[in-house]
């Protein structure tokens, strides 16, 4: 599995969000901007994420994968911090 891989899988799950994804082939980092997150509680956040990737967690395609969830106003106001 490649970063664009899983970036893909994402964006065909959540259509219209962004998507960051680095990682080594093996262990990934996923930052992801949707507007469908407002509202929803990290964990649902994460779940969001984790549905679009579907099975490939549990069967091991992905290894390890940390994913950061934002809205598009909680990305705005992160990128102002920085």
């Amino acid at each position: 599995m490649q970063c664009d891989d899983i970036k893909n899988l994402i964006q065909q799950g959540l259509p219209d969000s962004i998507v960051f994804v680095d990682g080594d082939g093996i262990h990934f980092n996923a930052i992801v901007i949707y507007t469908g997150f407002a509202g929803k509680s990290r964990i649902q956040k994460q779940q969001l994420v984790y549905t679009a990737l579907g099975d490939r967690i549990a069967n091991g395609t992905i290894h390890a994968i940390s994913i950061k969830t934002y809205t598009p106003e909680e990305w705005t106001l992160r990128q102002q911090e920085l």
